[in-house]
């Protein structure tokens, strides 16, 4: 927590004094600027395609910027592929065609199905399936040097059909996908021209699943590890002082696990939460000492962050459904995102580039946990 609370002191702080800020114009008039912080889960990223579809729907709003973990790596991927070949429309029509490919692809993605959820559970979730416990204890008995010794990832085709890197690489729209580094256990952050499919793929890396990707000799797995999504990309790189991120993952789930599997999937959400929730404290401590007056305002960045979530409307879907490629489930996880994004404009879209709608210290400084709400 130390050091990234000293890392992001020093990103925070402004390269040089700024001119005066002019008065905000009329919210019809100004033009609404925001980085998006898009968070890995699986399917479950096909939240994050309604949340992008709704955004992008919106001609007003502007997308300065994204970071990318796992999942939402590979939104940002194809979300840049369609914006480079078509903009906007061009955008949305990439990620319905990416996600409808994902179904498409069944049991390349997944060994279970919808039929053999709902006999056993009546909902999208696997966890009930006798089959799904076997498969978690393979995971963990077999490497996947091991099961999969020719390296086949169904991934690797799936994006080399729905990605263009020349345009991961030039889209106006910066892109920053985020890998744990094997070696070092750190982040890594590929930008600009070290963009590539093979990059995507290493910030999707499950290391039960599939054997770390290389890039230039060094392994990576999923970034989700380090940072799920990394904030500090955004803040270091980009002009924009609004963030909106997309959280998919739950803060907060209520009971107590009891069943392996269930203990099992718990961490997994725990340690996919730990480093963005460092991030957080971190920036919201950051706001409190510059709103306090005990940081210069003119060496510090006091960043407006907001939040589009639905814990309520994921709540029934635990961890065994991301392995859910069913279509059925992910339009309905598209239909959550889409109105989720749609509440939030409706209720905070004037707020951008005025102030921040993430109550951080709410959230992240709390001495005691409280669950935690879109918006």
């Amino acid at each position: 927590m130390k050091q990234i609370g000293s890392r992001l002191m020093k990103l925070l702080r402004r390269p040089q004094q700024p001119a005066a800020k002019p008065a905000t114009p009329p919210a019809a008039t100004r033009r609404r600027r925001v980085d998006l912080a898009l968070q890995g889960g699986g399917s479950h990223g096909a939240f994050t395609w309604g949340v992008l579809d709704r955004l992008l729907e919106d001609a007003d709003l502007e997308i300065g910027a994204i970071s990318g973990t796992s999942a939402g790596a590979l939104n940002a991927g194809v979300l840049a592929t369609g914006y480079a070949q078509g903009g906007r429309e061009g955008a949305r029509a990439a990620l319905a065609a990416f996600w409808r490919d994902v179904s498409g692809s069944g049991s390349a993605f997944s060994p279970f199905s919808i039929s053999q959820a709902g006999a056993a559970s009546q909902s999208f979730n696997f966890d009930k399936l006798p089959s799904y416990q076997w498969l978690n204890n393979f995971f963990r008995a077999f490497s996947p040097y091991e099961f999969n010794p020719l390296n086949l990832n169904p991934l690797r085709d799936l994006a080399k059909r729905h990605v263009d890197e020349a345009a991961l690489r030039d889209c106006s729209i910066p892109l920053f996908i985020t890998a744990t580094s094997v070696r070092s256990g750190q982040a890594h952050v590929f930008s600009g021209k070290s963009l590539s499919i093979d990059a995507l793929l290493a910030s999707a890396c499950l290391p039960f699943i599939f054997q770390a990707v290389e890039i230039d000799g060094e392994p990576f797995w999923d970034g989700g590890y380090t940072g799920n999504p990394a904030m500090y990309p955004l803040i270091y790189h980009s002009e924009s002082l609004d963030i909106l991120l997309v959280r998919i993952n739950p803060l907060l789930r209520e009971g107590t696990p009891t069943r392996s599997v269930e203990i099992i999937d718990r961490l997994s959400e725990i340690t996919f939460n730990a480093s963005l929730v460092a991030e957080l404290r971190a920036i919201a401590f950051v706001s409190r000492l510059v709103r306090e007056g005990k940081l210069d305002p003119g060496r510090y960045k006091d960043l407006r962050l907001h939040m589009v979530a639905d814990d309520d409307g994921l709540a029934p879907f635990n961890a065994s459904s991301k392995f859910n490629t069913d279509r059925s489930f992910l339009e309905e996880l598209f239909g959550l995102g889409r109105t989720a994004a749609d509440g939030w404009l409706r209720k905070h879209g004037d707020d951008i580039g005025v102030r921040g709608t993430l109550d951080l210290e709410r959230h992240f400084l709390a001495k005691s946990g409280r669950r935690s709400r879109g918006g």
